[in-house]
């Protein structure tokens, strides 16, 4: 095909999900969708393939699997007709992340012909189970986590299926919220076969169809191309989760060896620890996600994401490991563990391309609070609370920020105090708390609540016993913390992940883990040690004790 036809239509691709994601957050009741924004839109080939990655990558090799299925279940039958409309929130049979994700895929149809589908994927404030807003920090089932739904259509052939969205509204102990956001992602997600079939009667259906083979082909083709300019060999690593939330007082191993050779990466974590009790359990289309994020980030940031990748690349799991897990592992607290196996594998692959290393990030957290009855539209307080990355050679990570796979967005102060009985009595960077090193890891960031009623506080996180790390010299990072009943004769500091009754007028402060430093600290220029002792992010004391420099 004309690569100039090829980029014209990855650029209308690239520009389609922009305007899917955009109309999106701004249609959703939810402060997961219109604050956090938790969600992903995508355009998909014709097989489930994806086109071009959404800006939360952990999403991206979901999609996939949720197709296969889709196709494995109405493809044989050719139960699959324009105006159909698929949702999915099973962790198996749809390969979703967690319960509380909810997908929608749409099949795009011109005339008789499938080219493609139209997919999103968004978290949803409450899908039933044990607790509420479904996330638990210590389920020992996925039945504890939410309603489950298998790839069932709720609309058929263009007509809307109500009782598939009753029996999932019943389920909830939100439902306006869910329904909300439900109506605006299949929105969303059918204005994606809309403009798709604009395209295809614009340039053709074959035209389209191929220039997406095209794109897929061309990704395999460059990550090969870049994994060959690396040294071929073996590397391996390991690291531990503070607990699987359930047995808390067992660290949870997660072990990868990468193999690079004669163009293809290979990944076995078969050594990864026994799939757990507790919900930090992952399924391969996380640690697929895992894997390509840490091999772009190694090779080449500029390399362009898609499912054609996988071809480059060899997966070996173990069945009934934490990464491979079975049913009924629970899993709601995965996103944590696929930020310590990104830590794992970024370090094997530094064996490869050492340049691109970098320290241990802090871990990007959960926060849910249920309330009783609330002035405020919702009951349940949902936020992303994010952390900070490590130092890598020649840059000092970044500071509050969400780390790795996910670009989410911290939930504003000023919403949380008008929608919910809270109030946030600070919110700031932690001294000290970036790991030391010539290149200095970001900075912990905490916030401190008083709780204006009656809640249950469920605090889902890790990096308490195992510190981010450094690396070459540098020095882990802080911790992380939670701290409860602040200023009390009760106020104690609680280990990761847990449920917490708290009552009127009681305080807690979250301060998240800080990055791990790159390099000897002693090496640290003059001038970028006295910039962080006037910015406020290293104490004098610091600066004398740990890199030499008193004045």
């Amino acid at each position: 095909m004309d690569p100039i036809t090829i980029q014209i239509l990855r650029n209308k691709i690239t520009s389609l999900t922009d305007e899917m994601h955009y109309h999106f957050y701004r249609s959703g009741y939810s402060t997961i969708i219109r604050e956090s924004r938790d969600f992903s839109c995508v355009i998909l080939d014709r097989s489930g393939r994806l086109i071009t990655a959404p800006p939360m990558f952990f999403h991206a090799p979901v999609y996939r699997h949720l197709v296969g299925s889709i196709l494995k279940t109405y493809g044989a039958e050719n139960r699959i007709a324009g105006g159909d409309v698929f949702v999915s929130n099973h962790p198996y049979e749809g390969g979703l992340p967690h319960v509380s994700d909810m997908a929608f895929a749409a099949p795009i149809f011109v005339g008789a012909e499938l080219v493609g589908f139209s997919g999103s994927i968004a978290h949803k404030a409450d899908v039933g189970g044990a607790v509420a807003g479904s996330t638990s920090a210590n389920a020992t089932e996925m039945y504890h986590e939410g309603i489950l739904i298998p790839p069932v259509k709720i609309w058929d052939a263009g007509n809307f299926l109500p009782d598939v969205e009753r029996i999932i509204l019943t389920n909830s102990r939100q439902p306006e919220l869910v329904r909300g956001d439900m109506r605006a992602q299949i929105a969303v997600t059918r204005m994606g076969v809309a403009r798709v079939q604009e395209l295809c009667a614009r340039f053709g259906a074959a035209t389209v169809t191929g220039a997406f083979a095209a794109i897929l082909k061309g990704a395999a083709d460059a990550l090969t191309a870049a994994i060959r300019r690396l040294p071929e060999g073996t590397a391996s690593a390991e690291g531990f989760l503070d607990s699987d939330g359930v047995e808390i007082d067992k660290p949870v191993k997660l072990a990868v060896t990468v193999t690079l050779k004669d163009g293809v990466a290979s990944f076995d974590f078969s050594g990864s620890a026994p799939q757990a009790r507790g919900p930090i359990n992952l399924r391969p289309s996380m640690i697929e996600a895992c894997m390509f994020y840490c091999l772009i980030g190694c090779l080449d940031p500029t390399l362009q994401f898609n499912d054609g990748m996988s071809d480059a690349i060899r997966l070996i799991l173990a069945p009934r490991t934490v990464t491979n897990a079975e049913p009924p592992a629970p899993v709601s607290n995965y996103q944590m563990v696929n930020l310590r196996l990104v830590d794992v594998i970024l370090e094997a692959l530094a064996h490869f391309y050492p340049a691109r290393a970098i320290a241990n990030a802090g871990s990007s957290s959960a926060l849910s609070i249920a309330w009783g009855n609330t002035t405020g539209r919702s009951t349940i307080q949902y936020e992303i609370i994010g952390s900070a990355y490590g130092g890598g050679m020649g840059h000092d990570g970044a500071t509050g920020t969400s780390t790795h796979l996910s670009n989410l967005h911290i939930t504003p102060i000023e919403i949380l105090e008008s929608e919910y009985p809270c109030r946030v009595a600070r919110f700031d960077l932690v001294p000290d708390s970036g790991g030391a090193g010539r290149w200095r890891g970001g900075l912990s960031l905490q916030r401190e609540y008083e709780l204006l009623q009656d809640a249950t506080v469920i605090r889902r996180f890790d990096k308490t016993k195992f510190p981010p790390q450094g690396l070459e010299g540098g020095q882990s990072g802080a911790r992380a913390r939670f701290v409860i009943k602040l200023g009390r004769p009760q106020e104690r500091e609680t280990g990761a992940s847990g449920r917490y009754e708290m009552k009127a007028g009681e305080r807690f402060l979250l301060q998240t883990a800080g990055g791990g430093g790159y390099g000897d600290p002693s090496k640290r220029a003059r001038e970028a040690v006295l910039q962080d002792v006037a910015e406020g992010y290293i104490s004098k004391e610091a600066a004398a004790k740990l890199y030499g420099r008193g004045n």
